[in-house]
């Protein structure tokens, strides 16, 4: 049995909408995540909602054969989901944070007259700073009709009455909150900050933009666009060129949500969906305002209302990085250790004049990303660079694509993967020539190489001299580097890494079978997995029939959880925990086996289909003893925590762990414990 892993995700976000509802999180942090919400469901209207819908639409018969579903509508259950969740973001935001910030002196104009005292400082921002950017555009039925609403922009329909003639007319204009912004604060009053929506200042000016007519009604709206890149067969350069021009149709691309203001009538609807071509199945009445993630924007007056500064903790000591990673093997936690460790690794690399090659996989690259502008530095330096940019990495390909030019024309040798497959690992390899000596030094990471994410995303980072890893490592990159690359992997054989088209698979089932076997032995079988996602099937029913036969499995799956324990024995078995916290868990590890015997994996791969058979990723079979001891502690913190990890149940209800006489909070907890073994 699966859990349908679209009704998985709601479950995730609505853990999410639960951290802006916990009175004990700090107020601004809980617009944060009523920010983080609202994004990510702009993303799944985007990703998979259209997906959801063309399966609910293929007939019973062909569900049956392919097995596509295990509900007959689960397009309806998605929906009924959202609304649900959507109504609750409302009661949180209106009844709780907003009364929040008015008892810490912030009023937040929302959905309420504006004091009489700013309403000649909202009229002057309208025409001093916004009116310049309202672009008008009359929708009518006889004249020819060329404007598509932007993905994810906001406008508003407004419905006039000429005085002269009587005639009624539907214009959409913009409101340009990405051009501007989307909250602009005004004049205190008696103390009080007060913060408006751009909207709203549009709103109380519109009749400026249309002089001599009446205003019938104005009405918010919002388009999600399908946000599939459709590649074909293309695996060279050209793949380039041929996404930048996919990705100019992407936000006008098909519909797959018209959000409309409640209140709108039903004509209004009708004409619109008619207009811009949106199937009546894809209308959805939202509130007053849309695009909430902008609420990561809100104006910040007291830094009492986040969550305190964590100072990531310095190490390794600085210094020569090599010489560090060649007496020892280095673990970095993210983000509680600071990341100038791995800057420094590619810095150093880029001027040291013993280092001959560099070799990295790049899959979301920071915008201003200073480790790419060390390996520009490094192939100016003279030194043979190698990256391999993933173009196809979901709302990323324009950003990369920007650094696959600036690398190619400063002698960056690229490499692209084939149209089919995505390269998600996260590995780089740098070779030094000392004395007559060769030295090789990696990383593997959990994480991307991404200065930016790493502040708050929690990942693993190995810097490692082990000539094995680096000599597969190797072996992998030139793997990457030939054509047609799939049907050349026969010869390859990882010994020291597990990875994805190669042994991830099967050596993770072997080491699974292995618990089994213990099991039925009677001695003590334990697996241990953290991971972002668990879905794929073959995978899931492996993890039954190891529970099946007794052994304990362990899971920390922060969204997706397609694995659902439906018969006593599995339920007694298998435990699945979920933690969202004030950062992003994104580490992965896989431990097979008690702590003195146990075999353990960090890296990239998370446990999908689409991670497992279609990318490359790369995990570690970590040997260093002191490393193993630190993952395995790491899990036990994350599996003891009691204040920010929920259960998951046979029906995939989420359960907050209780949370005993001494609250364990495991981020709390980790950062202490990173903090006394990094002295």
């Amino acid at each position: 049995m699966l859990f349908n892993r679209d009704l998985s995700w709601l479950t995730f976000n609505h853990r999410v909408l639960l951290e802006a509802k916990d009175a004990t999180v700090p107020l601004y942090e809980r617009l944060k995540f009523l920010s983080i919400f609202s994004s990510n469901l702009d993303e799944f209207f985007r990703v998979r909602y259209p997906a959801v819908v063309a399966f609910s639409k293929l007939d019973k018969k062909t569900i049956r054969k392919q097995s596509l579903l295990s509900e007959e509508d689960i397009a309806q259950k998605v929906q009924e989901t959202i609304s649900s969740q959507l109504n609750e973001f409302g009661q949180v935001l209106i009844h709780e944070l907003i009364p929040a910030l008015a008892e810490n002196n912030i009023i937040f104009y929302y959905n309420q007259p504006f004091n009489p005292v700013h309403l000649p400082e909202i009229k002057e921002i309208f025409l001093s700073k916004v009116l310049s950017f309202i672009q008008p555009v009359i929708l009518g039925v006889t004249t020819k009709f060329n404007f598509i609403p932007e993905n994810s922009q906001l406008y508003f329909v407004v419905t006039i009455r000429n005085k002269m003639n009587e005639t009624i007319s539907n214009v959409v204009i913009n409101i340009p909150s990405k051009k501007l912004q989307r909250f602009f604060t005004l004049s205190p009053i008696e103390g009080k900050e007060h913060v408006v929506f751009i909207d709203d200042i549009i709103r109380e000016n519109v009749t400026l933009i249309f002089p001599g007519q009446d205003i019938e009604s104005i009405f918010s709206i919002k388009f999600n666009r399908d946000a599939d890149v459709q590649l074909g067969d293309d695996y060279s350069e050209q793949l380039l060129d041929k996404i930048e021009k996919q990705l100019s149709k992407r936000d006008v691309g098909a519909a797959s949500r018209f959000l409309f203001e409640k209140g709108m009538p039903s004509n209004l609807q009708l004409f619109l969906a008619s207009t811009f071509k949106v199937n009546i199945a894809d209308l959805f009445e939202g509130g007053r305002y849309h695009n909430l993630s902008d609420l990561f924007t809100f104006p910040s007056f007291n830094p009492a209302l986040k969550y305190p500064k964590l100072i990531p903790i310095s190490y390794p000591p600085v210094g020569d990085i090599f010489q560090l990673i060649t007496q020892k093997d280095i673990l970095l936690h993210l983000p509680y250790h600071s990341y100038t460790g791995v800057l420094s690794f590619f810095n150093q690399a880029a001027v040291d004049p013993d280092v001959t090659e560099i070799y990295i996989t790049l899959y979301r690259v920071a915008t201003e990303s200073h480790i790419v502008n060390a390996l520009i530095s490094a192939a100016k330096n003279g030194k043979k660079v190698t990256a391999f940019i993933e173009l196809k990495a979901r709302f990323d390909e324009a950003n990369n694509i920007k650094w696959s030019r600036v690398m190619k024309k400063a002698g960056v040798k690229l490499i692209y993967s084939e149209s089919n497959i995505k390269v998600h690992s996260k590995i780089a390899l740098v070779k030094k020539k000392t004395l007559g000596h060769s030295f090789n030094f990696a990383i593997l990471s959990t994480g991307n190489f991404n200065e930016n994410t790493a502040s708050f995303y929690t990942d693993h980072l190995v810097m490692t001299a082990s000539k094995k890893v680096c000599d597969e490592l190797q072996l992998l990159f030139d793997f990457l580097q030939m054509k047609n690359q799939l049907s050349e992997k026969k010869n390859i054989d990882f010994k020291e890494l597990y990875v994805s088209q190669f042994n991830l698979l099967s050596d993770f089932e072997k080491l699974i079978q292995a618990q089994i076997k213990n099991a039925e032995k009677g001695l003590p079988a334990l697996i241990r997995i953290k991971v972002n996602n668990l879905e794929e099937p073959y995978f899931i029913n492996l993890l039954y029939k190891a529970a099946d036969a007794g052994v304990q499995v362990q899971l920390i799956v922060r969204s997706i959880c397609c694995l659902l324990p439906d018969t006593e024995n599995l339920k007694k078995n298998i435990t699945i925990k979920r933690i969202v916290d004030q950062f992003l868990e994104h580490t992965r590890i896989f431990i097979f086996g008690t702590d003195a015997n146990a075999t353990l994996a960090m890296g990239s791969s998370d446990l999908m289909t689409r991670n497992l058979r279609h990318r490359i990723e790369v995990c570690l079979h970590v040997k260093d003893e002191a490393i193993k001891t630190q993952l395995i502690d790491y899990f036990r913190i994350q599996w003891n925590d009691n204040t920010k990890s929920t259960m998951l149940s046979g029906s995939m209800q989420q359960e907050r762990v209780n949370p005993g006489t001494v609250p364990l909070n495991a981020q709390h907890l980790i950062y202490d414990y990173v903090k006394k073994i990094s002295i």
